[in-house]
């Protein structure tokens, strides 16, 4: 699919000269970090050398005093508390951070995920009821339930508390918790609004830490899941998330706890794991219990303090994804059919339903279609009686404030601006259809169709080198708000071969002008081999990185996409 190039705006020239000089750095760095929103040293430094005493005072959320008063009452008053989160990675994540925390000092604890199939999202009835039969006093309820009324108000009525620890969109009305925790609430004085959901844990814990006294390093130890938990939720990473990152990686590269140590092991990486390891080789692992099985089984993975069984609880998690790969491959076939049957590629929206798709990956399906026709995608399955799906969006079309616009005829849903889900009953389903498909032929333009390439800089060939590189590494990690720098050079050409890998990717030598021949490799990019063949000249967005073979490290520019000159 043909990519719209957008390019950053390029800064003054007097302030990429002046941050040059202070920071004694290449006016393309310099640049970078314009555009970043960085222009003094001392925000450079801030922003090249993270600290913890840089994380925000965690009083300042809405109700945090209210609800660490409460956590305290439990404990002075040896009540059983539960640990109940989602049965994604941040909600997994966040269930042992909490629970792997508490535990340390208290005993009086349990944890509940509820069954994807069985509950669905959220706070359940069921999970409500499991509380109360196991006789629970307090619920501290993570990376859900900012939706959850009736189930909370049900908890009330038996007399369980909840504190809720939730970064999604709070709907009009709020359930009746004891504590609200959500720097998304509309009068919520919290200065930084993107934390992920075992983030608002964190700050949790951390609020209990500075009240009691509590070594912080104690707290600290587990930054590696919240690391986890914001790569695999695809977070912003700037501000409060960039020091979050930052320290957590550091952790889970020098010592990370049993469970995580036996995921890298497991999914073989060998080199320092950065966030793309994260989104793409432990993610999924800790996923997969929940979406095949139960999350519970993840949960006990990251908890466990035997290696020996962790290793075998992460090889369960590795089979468990290669069958939730298999699902995942053969529905994202069907679907890929049923679009083109329909002709569906053309379509302001893709709303496909199905009853015998596996819950579990709807959501890893609904990305996949996303990616190949690029529309607002909604892929849904039957569960408990009722059509449950995952909704997923383009940039520019704001997925959850479309489902607020159906909600009359949705029974829940909830998520994010990209992300979402949803739950309607089968008598609604084609009504429902009409309406979402409605507002996305409405609102999705032209330029809402093209996915768009976001160019940091034009730069030559000739201004890359390792001193270039080290800086580039140094602003990660990388992910949403701080992503890895995209450049442009222009006029190029293809020094010797062009070999084509697989029948799919792209691999060759180029030279701009004069400047020393460069490896590059283009993932996808197959299709513009016969061109640079016939030696047409091209522009090239890439991004630098550093390739190591037989223990020679050299540099590569792997291409995101290229543009023939006529």
């Amino acid at each position: 699919m043909q990519k719209k190039w957008t390019f950053k705006p390029v800064p003054e020239e007097q302030a990429i000269t002046d941050l040059s000089h202070q920071l004694t750095i290449s006016p393309f760095i310099a640049a970078l970090l314009l555009q970043r929103g960085i222009s003094t040293f001392d925000e450079a430094k801030e922003y090249f050398r993270p600290s913890l005493l840089q994380l925000h005072d965690p009083f300042l959320m809405k109700n945090m005093d209210k609800a660490v008063w409460r956590m305290e009452e439990a404990i002075r008053n040896r009540e059983k508390i539960l640990i109940y989160g989602d049965y994604d990675v941040d909600g997994t994540t966040a269930v042992t951070l909490v629970y792997g925390f508490l535990r340390q000092f208290y005993t009086n604890l349990d944890f509940y995920t509820p069954d994807r199939n069985g509950e669905g999202y959220g706070v359940s009835i069921q999970g409500v009821q499991w509380a109360a039969e196991h006789e629970v006093g307090l619920i501290i309820c993570l990376d859900c339930g900012i939706k959850s009324v009736e189930p909370i108000r049900y908890a009330q009525s038996l007399g369980i508390d909840f504190i809720i620890c939730d970064h999604h969109r709070p709907g009009e009305e709020l359930p009746p918790a004891f504590a609200v925790l959500d720097p998304k609430q509309a009068d919520c004085p919290y200065p930084y609004k993107e934390l992920s959901g075992c983030g608002i844990g964190f700050k949790l814990l951390q609020a209990l830490s500075i009240n009691n006294d509590l070594p912080l390093d104690k707290l600290y130890s587990f930054l590696d899941l919240v690391a986890v938990s914001i790569g695999a939720d695809i977070v912003p990473i700037n501000g409060e998330n960039r020091i979050l990152a930052h320290f957590g990686l550091k952790k889970l590269n020098a010592a990370p706890r049993n469970g995580l140590k036996a995921i890298i092991e497991t999914a073989g990486l060998k080199k320092s794991v950065e966030i793309s390891n994260i989104v793409f080789g432990i993610a999924p692992r800790i996923n997969a219990s929940g979406r095949m099985t139960h999350a519970k089984q993840s949960i006990e993975l990251l908890l466990c303090d035997d290696y020996t069984k962790a290793a075998s609880l992460a090889r369960q998690a590795n089979t468990t994804n290669e069958q939730r790969r298999d699902f995942d491959t053969s529905i994202t076939l069907e679907a890929y059919q049923m679009i083109e049957a329909e002709n569906g590629a053309k379509a302001a929206a893709t709303i496909l339903y199905k009853e015998d798709w596996h819950k579990g990956v709807i959501g890893i399906v609904a990305s996949r279609c996303l990616d190949k026709y690029y529309r607002p995608t909604i892929i849904l399955t039957s569960a408990n009686n009722r059509i449950t799906g995952s909704a997923r969006s383009v940039v520019g079309f704001d997925i959850y404030e479309a489902l607020s616009s159906c909600a009359d005829v949705l029974e829940q849903y909830g998520g994010h601006t990209h992300a979402a889900g949803l739950t309607l009953a089968y008598d609604n389903l084609q009504v429902f259809k009409e309406k979402f498909e409605k507002i996305a032929a409405e609102k999705m333009t032209e330029d809402l169709t093209t996915p768009h390439l976001n160019i940091d800089l034009v730069m030559p060939l000739d201004q890359i080198n390792f001193k270039l590189l080290a800086l580039i590494k140094q602003m990660q990690p990388f992910g949403p708000e701080n992503m890895q720098p995209i450049f442009v050079a222009e006029n190029v050409q293809c020094e010797g071969l062009v070999k084509v890998m697989k029948d799919e990717h792209l691999k060759m030598y180029v030279k701009q002008n004069n400047s020393r021949p460069l490896e590059v490799v283009g993932f996808n990019l197959a299709h513009y081999a016969e061109d640079i063949r016939l030696g047409k000249a091209f522009d090239m967005a890439y991004q630098i990185v550093e390739n190591e073979y037989k223990g020679r490290v050299s540099l590569q520019l792997v291409l995101k996409d290229i543009r023939i000159r006529s």
